[in-house]
């Protein structure tokens, strides 16, 4: 009997269409490339280092920063993702916690790095996000994100074609709204109270939008799979671009 296609997050269910880890993997690759920009500019030492994802999901970030040879913690709010990523583990060592970002039980100034994904733009409370990674982040230390602008093109992507559109959606309806998507200024200013250093602001997209178009419609009908989206999308950088939808950045936590 053929499975009909149906939204489910942090799901591996046969079936299951589950957008947090579609969106994992088709930025997984621009996210490791930012990333190593960030620790050449930063002078960090992976092999001696200590890094925190803040939600984490299935764990694809947390064993690429374990394969740059730090430590790393991941932390999610969903007990789901949570087992899904430990049975994806394979060795890499990572320690996996089941708990949302603005409480992380975990010692000051212990990380020299903290990654923030799929968090900004889905919570209410971004200023105990950035306190948080403030917090564990030792001084000194690298606070990295990418995150969703709030802008017109923005808001017809993700508040409509990724959870509104049947042809498109990959979300349950409700999870992004406009007054969580922020601009990069408004964020600068958030990582400014919460005492880190806004240094970079990097735009990036697919290559072709049409491409992503093909590819999410391809996978809510079964044709794609979760596999094949990387590729098939192909997201690019752009350093000196401005974000019309998404954007990476990242701060410096002062002294």
């Amino acid at each position: 009997m053929t499975i009909a296609p149906h939204i489910a997050l942090d799901s591996d269910a046969p079936g299951a269409v589950d957008g947090r880890h579609i969106r994992a993997l088709t930025f997984q690759s621009v996210r490791m490339d930012y990333l190593r920009r960030v620790i050449d500019e930063s002078d960090l030492a992976p092999e001696t280092g200590r890094a925190l994802v803040m939600g984490s999901g299935r764990g694809l970030l947390a064993r690429g920063l374990a394969g740059l040879g730090f430590e790393v913690v991941a932390a999610d709010p969903s007990p789901a993702a949570t087992t899904l990523a430990r049975n994806a583990d394979a060795g890499r060592g990572v320690t996996y916690l089941t708990t949302p970002a603005e409480h992380l039980d975990l010692a000051e100034s212990s990380f020299d790095l903290v990654y923030c994904a799929d968090t900004l733009e889905i919570t209410d409370r971004p200023g105990m996000v950035l306190a948080e990674a403030a917090r564990l982040l030792r001084p000194g230390g690298a606070f990295v994100y990418d995150t969703v602008n709030r802008t017109l093109v923005s808001r017809l992507i993700y508040l409509g074609a990724f959870q509104t559109l049947p042809a498109t959606r990959i979300m349950p309806r409700g999870r992004y709204a406009a007054q969580r998507l922020r601009r990069p200024a408004e964020l600068a200013e958030a990582l400014d109270r919460a005492g880190l250093s806004a240094k970079d602001v990097s735009a990036f997209k697919p290559r072709d939008v049409r491409d992503l178009v093909r590819a999410t419609r391809g996978r809510k009908r079964g044709t794609v799979t979760d596999g094949q989206l990387p590729q098939l999308v192909g997201m690019v950088i752009e350093s000196d671009g401005k974000p019309l939808v998404t954007y990476l950045g990242y701060g410096i936590r002062r002294a």
